[in-house]
């Protein structure tokens, strides 16, 4: 069974003279999925974007963070863990290469969750089912770690 995703980008960024120029236009765009409200998106700062926008650096590794999440919560929910709160302090890393391209080499999801009920014990396994189930850090080339704590309330 396939599942399908459509996003409409839309570039917003024309100050007048389109691209005639490269620093003569703005990199910022809109992200539209059906039903949702816009998200403001640029290029990351140091490519000339707007650091109040969302970039799309920032967008896949809030991705990988999310999918890993919501798995552990289905996970740590049939195991019997009772998460109270969840929080990840995700870090990505993307090298440059000479010619401008570029590509992401690593990822580490520093997830840290509360339990109220449940064995601390049970959460490594968990994190390692989620990270193995996960559809976005599958899909990736690069390593994606995890790193995660455990405290109770």
């Amino acid at each position: 069974m396939a599942h399908r995703y459509h996003a409409t980008v839309r570039w917003t960024g024309n100050l007048g003279a389109g691209t005639a120029r490269y620093d003569g236009y703005s990199r910022d765009h809109v992200i539209e999925l059906a039903g949702k409200p816009p998200l403001p998106g640029s290029s990351d700062a140091a490519f000339r974007g707007d650091p109040g926008r969302t970039n799309p650096e920032e967008m896949l590794l809030a991705a990988i963070s999310a999918c890993h999440m919501l798995w552990f919560l289905h996970i740590a929910s049939t195991l019997g863990l009772v998460v109270e709160r969840y929080r990840d302090e995700a870090e990505a890393v993307m090298e440059m290469n000479r010619d401008g391209s570029g590509q992401f080499t690593s990822a580490v999801l520093r997830p840290h969750v509360a339990l109220s009920a449940g064995d601390p014990a049970l959460v490594d396994q968990a994190h390692h089912k989620a990270h193995a189930m996960c559809f976005i850090a599958r899909s990736l080339n690069f390593e994606v770690r995890c790193e995660g704590t455990v405290s109770d309330l």
